[in-house]
Order: C-alpha cells, then structure tokens, then sequence
C-alpha cells in the first residue's frame, strides 16, 4: 500500500482554495495522513492528541515529530529532570494515537551535528528501550551515517531496533546534505520524505531559510525518470510485505527550477 501525506495541515490552500486556513477535517477529507511538529516544540497534554482524534476518521494516520530534547537539540533539563522522564513523558502525549491504532510513526529528525559514533548510536539503542512499541522514525542529515565503509552495518542496526530509515530526496550540496539511499529497514513501513532540491535555497541559510529551502516543484521528467524510478524499483523488491509512506515536505506555492 502505498500512502501520500504533507507536512502540517493548515498551510495548502491548494486544497481548498475558498478557505484561508484550513483545518485538519479539512485536510483529513483528501489525504490519510499528516506529518506534525507541534509536539517538537513543546510536550502536549494527551487531550491535544484526543482532539485530533476527535477530528478525522478512524483510518487516517499522524506522524508526530519526536521533541527537541529528544533529537539533541535542546537540554531535556529545560524540560524535566531526568531524560527518561522527558520520554514517559512525551509517550503520554502520543497515548491517545497509540490506543487508536493511528499513530504512523514518531519522527527522529536528527541534526546535522549527531554525528555516526558509538555515542549516538548507544542513544538510539537507549531510545528504542525507552520507547518499546512505539513505531519510530529515523531521520539522519549528516553524511557520517551514509559513508560507504558503515552504511551496511548502520541499516542492520536500525533493522535490529526496528527503526524505520527514513528515505530523503533533497538537494546534493557539498556540506549539508545526504544522499537519496532507499534502503528499507523495517518490513513494517518504508517512509520517503521528499524535501525537493532547491540547491540555492539549501545553501544558503538565513532568517527565512527553513521556508526557503522547500521552494521547489518536481517537474515531470525529473519524476519519471530520477525519483519515481528508484521508488518503484525498491517498491517491486518489497511489495508482499512492506507499506510505502511518502511525506511532501515542498512549499505549496513552489518555484519551478
């Protein structure tokens, strides 16, 4: 099966273009799933969850972005007293999905400075304890965790934590980027996320640069023969058993390049 979803609800006029902002019933009534960051920024209560809950249908799918204390990039002192409280914690945000059978995945979005070492990979071991059922995510933006002479041994690791690696399509700068690898780890969910490859907007940081960088529209030929291709080759080798996710991370309103 293969699912399609957008990152956040409110900001695809394009959906329904007679509404300002639309809500997540709006949403729910073209796409089964939606990527959300809202608990990145700060725990939730279950009842924010509930009320999600309270607005789609039963079928219908979140992915949930693991908190930034969470993904090293914030102090979990700010936040509790210990880290294993900060994940108890996060866990009871995300009880109501789990009960309802539609929570996708959570999402580990690491940064670009969590680095392949016996560290980070120790705390993706202490993260998978900490978080037993829960189906994750994991998402690396530094190069370490690509380098031909570990990748292998990284993927049967995360096989072995029964971690999903998330696949990304994004722009190949020289520093701050990694590559397109559709390798799939978990038999249980294969998760494509396609940031689009606005090389000028990736390179170049500034006040408005997390928006920037997703100004992108795929054209066709780049779809049909780069991207799609590769998807339906990693598709046909898993198609008994594995469910297909691609997240859509670009703007709605996109540059064509």
């Amino acid at each position: 099966m293969i699912t399609i979803g957008l990152t956040t609800w409110s900001e695809h006029a394009s959906l329904m273009p007679a509404k300002k902002q639309l809500t997540l019933n709006d949403y729910a009534q073209f796409l089964p799933v939606v990527e959300i960051d809202s608990f990145y920024y700060a725990l939730q209560a279950p009842t924010v969850s509930a009320n999600w809950l309270a607005q789609v249908p039963p079928s219908f799918q979140f992915i949930v972005k693991a908190h930034q204390a969470m993904t090293k990039q914030a102090d979990y002192q700010d936040v509790t007293s210990t880290e294993k409280e900060l994940f108890t914690r996060y866990y009871r945000s995300i009880e109501p999905l789990m009960r309802a059978h539609q929570l996708k995945a959570v999402l580990f979005q690491f940064p670009p400075y969590f680095q392949l070492n016996q560290e980070n990979s120790q705390y993706l071991r202490q993260i998978r304890a900490w978080l037993p059922d829960v189906p994750i995510a994991v998402e690396f933006r530094h190069s370490s965790w690509y380098d031909s002479a570990f990748k292998a041994q990284m993927y049967a690791f995360l096989s072995e934590l029964k971690m999903t690696h998330v696949i990304v399509d994004e722009a190949q700068t020289p520093n701050n980027s990694v590559p397109f690898d559709p390798v799939v780890t978990n038999p249980a969910l294969a998760m494509f996320r396609l940031h689009g490859r606005n090389m000028a907007g990736w390179q170049n940081p500034g006040a408005s640069w997390r928006k920037q960088r997703t100004l992108y529209r795929y054209g066709a030929t780049e779809l049909a023969h780069n991207w799609l291709k590769q998807f339906n080759s990693c598709k046909h080798k898993h198609k008994k058993w594995l469910s297909f996710l691609i997240i859509i991370q670009v703007a709605t309103q996109p540059i064509t390049p």
